[in-house]
């Protein structure tokens, strides 16, 4: 198999992935389905990526099985949380909003919607395809760098998660906006941590760049993950939907907690 073939097939995948996606959430009412098929299927090419055989490569490298492991593991536990999270809740409101704005187009607009997030999701596996084909010999401080910033970045978004899980768990805090933990460091500690395991394939994909410009593409990743979170799908309309939910609560919130990076109170 060539390198266009390859991507040919993971872009295939993906557009079908995500016109699925589109019909489990027409049937169940529940779009919250939506963002765990992304973040499984993300995981399902980034595995491709880094293991299926291209023409030239006669073995699988160490690399390629640890940035397998490393999107696996990663899409695994977000996707699963996600899907735990939607099973017998409500509409994610995100999407509720976007269908409600539409109006009598919401299913069309929500199809080619899907379909965009199908490229982005194309875009980001670049990243890892970049970082699992470098042809360093040997695995460096770059790889384990890689790695263990992945697994830390794993660590904090499944904490941050929890933290919230526990916060909602408790009727007293109902109505009230989770500010505990690291929510009291960022107003979105979840995508913060989201965002920085994408650098672990930047690393990977720097190791030896100067004998392999391509591993510059590892660096996307980390890019395309920060415009969708921040300016994008990620925390736009969800903090609009927070503040027609909780008003002043959560602009006093906003006033003292920054809202991606982790920092001090103001």
């Amino acid at each position: 198999m060539t390198y266009t073939l390859l991507l040919l097939l993971l872009a295939m995948i993906l557009v079908d992935v995500m016109a699925g996606a589109w019909a489990i959430a027409e049937r169940t009412g529940q779009s919250g389905w939506i963002d765990s098929i992304w973040s499984l299927s993300l995981g399902v090419v980034g595995v491709l990526a880094a293991l299926l055989p291209v023409a030239g490569a006669d073995t699988m490298s160490t690399r390629q099985m640890l940035v397998a492991a490393m999107v696996g593991l990663w899409a695994l536990r977000l996707g699963l949380h996600i899907a735990r999270r939607t099973h017998g809740g409500g509409d994610d409101p995100r999407y509720a909003k976007m269908k409600a704005d539409w109006g009598d187009q919401a299913r069309g607009k929500l199809f080619l919607f899907l379909q965009i997030q199908a490229f982005f999701a194309f875009l980001l596996m670049l990243s890892v395809l970049a970082a699992a084909r470098n042809p360093a010999p040997e695995l460096g401080w770059f790889d384990l760098a890689g790695a263990l910033v992945l697994l830390l970045a794993v660590i904090g978004e499944g904490v941050a998660d929890e933290q919230l899980n526990a916060f909602r768990a408790d009727p007293a805090n109902r109505g009230k906006v989770c500010d505990w933990g690291l929510w009291g460091r960022s107003r979105h500690p979840n995508y913060f941590f989201q965002w920085l395991g994408w650098l672990g394939y930047a690393l990977i994909g720097l190791n030896g760049v100067e004998t392999y410009p391509w591993g510059l593409v590892a660096l996307s990743g980390p890019v395309i993950m920060y415009v969708l979170l921040v300016h994008l799908s990620g925390i736009p309309p969800l903090e609009a939907h927070m503040l027609r939910a909780r008003g002043d609560a959560f602009r006093a919130y906003q006033a003292r907690v920054n809202a991606f990076f982790p920092g001090p109170r103001r």
